[in-house]
Parts: C-alpha cells; sequence; structure tokens
C-alpha cells in the first residue's frame, strides 16, 4: 500500500496566520524551523537558555530569546525541537502548567509523545512534523528554493483543525516541497530508532570499526585501513542516495558486483537479522525507551563512558590525522 503524499498545493500557510509558533530551542532543528517560518510570513519566538551558545546565535539571528514558561504562553503553536532525554521533566516543569485550551504541542520525533512521557491536558492536542534530515540541511534546501521532505503524524486530541495546521508548519519550513509523508507517532517513532541502531549508525558504525580492526589486525597499515573502510563509504553512499542499490552496482567494477553478491550475506548473516529482530522487539515494547531514560535521570554514566572509549579508537586517531591533509574537507573534529 503506498504512503499518503502531501505536497505545496494540499498545504496553505494561510492556516498559521494570526498564530505564533514557539520554537524550545535554537539547535540543529530549531534554528532552521524558525528562520525558515519567519521567512515564510509566520510569527516566531524562541526559547533559550541565557548565556549558552544557541541564545546567542538566536540573538545574531535577529530573535530575542526568551524563557520556555513565557514561549509556552506566546505561543499557539508550540514546538519541541530538544533532546528527547530532557523532554519529558521540562514538559511536566515548565510547558503543561503554562499551555492554555487549543494549544497545538508540535513534535519533530515521536519518542516522548508514543511513550508517554507527555501527559498532554483535555483541550490541547499533539501533532509531528519531523524532517528527514539534519537541521542544516532543512535551513540550505529551504535557501536553495526546495525542500526536505517530512512525516506528519496526529497524536492525542489531533483532527482535521490540527492536520491543516501541521501541513502550514511542513510548507513553512520547506517540507511541502520534498514531500510529505502521512505517518503515526508509532511508526515513526519505531522505524527511527531501529534505523539508528540496527543500520545508520549502530550497524554501519560498527561495520566500519570491526572492519579497519580486522585489517590492522592481519598486519596492514592503519592508513591503508581508513581509506578501505572507512573514507571510500561516502562513495558508495552517494550513490546509494542517487539511484539505489542497484546504480551502486552499476557503477562500481564487476569485481566488487559479484564480492558484494557472494560475500555480503556471510557478513549480513540470517544470525544478524535474528539480533535486528530482537532491537526491533526492545523498540517496540518500550525496553530501549526505559534503559535510555534510566540512564539520563542517574546522569548517563555508561552512555558517557561509552563515549570516551569510541572517542579514543585508532580508527578515529587515524581519521583525524588523514583528514588534515585532505584540504577539500571541510573537516569537523570534536
Amino acid at each position: 500500500m503506498a504512503a499518503t503524499m502531501y505536497y505545496d498545493k494540499d498545504a496553505d500557510l494561510a492556516n498559521l496566520q494570526g498564530m505564533t509558533v514557539a520554537i524550545l530551542g535554537y539547535g540543529s532543528q530549531g534554528h532552521a524551523h524558525a528562520q525558515n517560518l519567519r521567512d515564510s510570513g509566520i510569527n516566531v519566538v524562541i526559547a533559550e537558555m541565557e548565556g549558552t551558545d544557541n541564545y546567542n546565535i538566536a540573538v545574531e539571528h535577529g530573535f530575542k530569546p526568551m524563557s520556555t514558561e513565557d514561549a509556552v504562553k506566546a505561543g499557539d503553536v508550540i514546538v519541541l525541537t530538544l533532546p528527547d532525554e530532557l523532554q519529558g521533566q521540562i514538559f511536566r516543569d515548565q510547558i503543561r502548567p503554562n499551555l492554555s485550551k487549543g494549544n497545538i504541542l508540535l513534535a519533530t520525533h515521536g519518542f516522548n509523545v508514543h511513550f508517554g512521557q507527555f501527559d498532554i491536558p483535555e483541550g490541547c492536542s499533539a501533532i509531528m512534523i519531523a524532517p528527514k534530515g539534519p537541521g542544516h540541511l532543512v535551513r540550505s534546501e529551504f535557501v536553495k528554493g526546495g525542500g526536505v521532505p517530512c512525516l506528519i503524524a496526529l497524536g492525542p486530541g489531533a483532527g482535521d483543525r490540527e492536520k491543516a495546521i501541521g501541513l502550514a508548519y511542513a510548507k513553512g519550513i520547506g517540507g511541502t516541497k520534498g514531500g510529505v509523508i502521512e505517518t503515526t507517532f508509532a511508526e515513526e517513532t519505531e522505524t527511527d530508532l531501529f534505523g539508528e541502531q540496527a543500520v545508520l549508525c549502530g550497524g554501519l558504525s560498527a561495520l566500519i570499526q570491526a572492519g579497519f580492526e580486522t585489517l590492522v589486525e592481519a598486519g596492514y597499515q592503519p592508513e591503508m585501513a581508513y581509506f578501505e573502510c572507512m573514507h571510500e563509504v561516502k562513495l558508495i553512499v552517494d550513490l546509494f542516495y542517487q539511484g539505489g542499490l542497484n546504480y551502486m552496482r552499476y557503477s562500481v567494477s564487476n569485481t566488487a558486483e559479484y564480492g558484494d553478491y557472494t560475500r555480503g550475506p556471510r557478513i549480513i548473516t540470517e544470525q544478524t537479522k535474528k539480533e535486528m529482530k530482537k532491537i526491533l522487539t526492545e523498540i517496540q515494547d518500550g525496553t530501549f525507551a526505559r534503559e535510555w531514560l534510566l540512564e539520563n535521570q542517574v546522569k548517563a554514566p555508561r552512555f558517557k563512558a561509552l563515549r570516551r572509549q569510541h572517542h579514543d579508537h585508532l580508527l578515529e586517531q587515524v581519521g583525524k590525522r588523514l583528514r588534515k591533509m585532505m584540504s577539500w574537507i571541510d573537516e569537523k573534529e570534536f
């Protein structure tokens, strides 16, 4: 069954006219949504902590940031672009007490609504507009006249009015130029977490690191291993992006294509898929959400230890040194 898609003709910015959109957080997504909406003629206010880098950036961009409480009071549509792990407590302490009847809570990811972290009062509603790309791309594509595709979902208390406002919001940030797919909070949250954990972040990172370690442990130079297992990933991913697996296989050598068909299934085996299904079950039944929320309640010791451990891996050390030699790369070091 094909997904329901919406484009520019299906959305009317007039549905947001006379309303104030309160963007909570001026980070990756927040800065893009705020600027795009303002450029689309929508009244926007910003909530950000004074003294932070994001506060100063918002001021540089012509906004006058205020407290979360004041932004919620000023807003008709309250947009959460804060980190998942912070949203529940901020909602309970600063957002919910200041909501008014008719307010719409707009999520950019379904995690907290889907996993019950928000007690949305009667008379208010929740919708989701989730761009399928990072904030800097949401902004740059809009500036170029395009847009990043988005997802739309209706949550508690939402109906036709909220859907029309959500589509207007998506149009205001450029999403209806790329296309807006109708989904649910559950589907977006569960597929997004699975994609991050099993493929895009967890799966790919682990595969790259394991390949690098295999070559280095076999006696090959770390620099050679880096180029083969890390650097060239972008070349292949760009081919995926342009034309899928078939275009990648068309573009590489016959030797590489044959190796793909015959050796790939020896790496991603039935056992791998069984573990993927286990990961999906942990997402669906809330195990992962509870683990992540509990981790943050105790100040994230395991998360911080894992971050330090992976930050200092030989793969990262070699890569940092090699990227300094590549003047054409916009090097980012953390």
